[in-house]
């Protein structure tokens, strides 16, 4: 990835030199087609680069401004420099055609192991508090904007290589069969297509959804694995046409509610029945699903929880399963904004020092990556605390060595963004323009994943 994002740069410094002679012909009829010659190419993105930094016209914003954001600049030339490359397949402006977008794919991706295929997925970065936010299938519910092709490609643009949906399915039109809204399965697939048509993978799951998982009982699992394979039936068959780009995850956090101690053996197990009901819903949907990567949950997704408890689902398939565990050691310091905990690494809570981290990643290494199964990292980040003086350093030291340590054992790294740019949030981005707010953490992240 740094070498890609370094030729890049090369290519348009080098053009900058010997193209200045290439000027924009203004509108086209093509979204990035800048000098209206029927393509976009890098000729397109060349002329972008240029306007930028004041060396040729601009293309009329119909067509130049190719993540419609109402302005033209260096994320436009990179992005047509991507389609060009093939790193991403289609292009949104706001006033005119757009390039192409790619219907599903029917034939999967080439075979690989899960791991060999999880290497491929670069940093990832979550579309938190959006698509799973309660309204009921009201994405703007918990003040995010409604998603954007542009805003999924600025995302793309600035060095994420996955994108995680966290999504609530309980909108339902009938609520005893739990039959989910034919809306809400359009509009999440929607979301979907725009992380694949920025040139990105895509896991979708069953996030927190009003909690209703969170009841890990005997008495319980057999009316909870119900609702739980009714639901991803819906899903996976409507996905079921998607190349392995998309990835699915069964559910997130699953734990007794308030109860963060090391759980019984009734809470694992009936934990651990959700995985293989997911598992078995799917592979039962067939299509591109019976062969589809598919993501399991240690309990509470807690690294020391799943390394002593999570079973292996059993599969159809060999080599396409994940196990996806989050890191907010130490809470002191990552999420709970009120402590005095406000530097990493920490002379008070030395215990969630750097040493600590490594040995979490190398649990996950050993116990999973080594033996065929790959690990997503699903959730990390660092809640700001604007009103300290240098946690802010400590806040981009912590997520560089949490994705150093990731990335060094195998594990696919997902930042958590809730969109929140403020004091005590973890967004990155803003959500309405598509501007990094933190380009230090961003910096930190994507530059710590080869």
């Amino acid at each position: 990835m740094k070498r890609k994002k370094i030729m890049l740069h090369l290519l348009f410094i080098l053009a900058l030199l010997s193209f200045s002679n290439v000027t924009a012909t203004g509108q086209a009829a093509l979204c990035g087609d800048v000098n209206d010659d029927g393509a976009v190419n890098i000729v397109d993105a060349l002329l972008t680069a240029q306007c930028y930094v004041g060396l040729a016209a601009c293309a009329d914003e119909a067509v130049g401004d190719v993540n419609c954001d109402s302005q033209i600049n260096i994320v436009d030339a990179l992005l047509i420099a991507q389609l060009y490359v093939g790193s991403i397949t289609g292009l949104q402006c706001c006033n005119t055609t757009a390039t192409p977008t790619p219907t599903p794919n029917t034939t999967p991706r080439p075979g690989s192991n899960a791991v060999e295929f999880s290497r491929q997925m670069g940093a990832g970065w979550n579309l938190g508090n959006s698509m799973e936010s309660m309204g009921p299938g009201n994405e703007t519910a918990w003040g995010n904007p409604k998603v954007t092709q542009s805003f999924v490609n600025a995302v793309k643009a600035a060095g994420f290589d996955t994108l995680r949906i966290p999504v609530a399915w309980s909108v339902f039109t009938d609520q005893a069969n739990y039959i989910i809204d034919t809306a809400w399965l359009n509009r999440v697939e929607e979301v979907v297509n725009y992380g694949l048509n920025a040139g990105m993978y895509v896991i979708i799951n069953e996030h927190w959804d009003g909690g209703w998982l969170n009841h890990p009982f005997y008495s319980n699992r057999d009316s909870l694995n119900h609702r739980l394979a009714v639901m991803w039936e819906q899903i996976a068959d409507h996905f079921r046409a998607y190349d392995n780009r998309l990835l699915f995850a069964g559910t997130n956090e699953v734990m007794n509610d308030g109860d963060y101690s090391t759980p019984t053996q009734e809470y694992v197990d009936v934990q651990n029945s959700f995985n293989q009901t997911f598992v078995t819903t799917v592979r039962g949907t067939g299509g591109n699903n019976a062969d589809r990567y598919l993501i399991v949950q240690g309990f509470n997704t807690n690294i020391d929880h799943t390394v002593e408890f999570a079973v292996i689902p059993n599969d159809t398939v060999t080599g396409r399963l994940m196990m996806e565990v989050h890191y907010y050691d130490p809470y002191n310091f990552t999420l709970n904004t009120s402590s005095n905990i406000n530097e990493w690494p920490s002379s008070e809570e030395t215990w969630a020092n750097e040493a600590w981290c490594d040995g979490q990643m190398e649990k996950m290494r050993i116990h999973f990556v080594d033996r065929g199964i790959a690990v997503i990292l699903g959730e990390y980040g660092v809640a700001s605390r604007q009103g300290v003086s240098g946690f802010e350093t400590s806040r981009v030291r912590w997520n560089r060595y949490v994705t150093e340590a990731a990335a060094a054992n195998d594990i696919v790294p997902i930042y958590w963004d809730n969109g929140v740019t403020g004091d005590t949030g973890l967004g990155l981005f803003d959500r309405n323009s598509g501007a990094i707010v933190y380009p230090n953490i961003v910096n930190a992240i994507v530059n710590s994943v080869d």
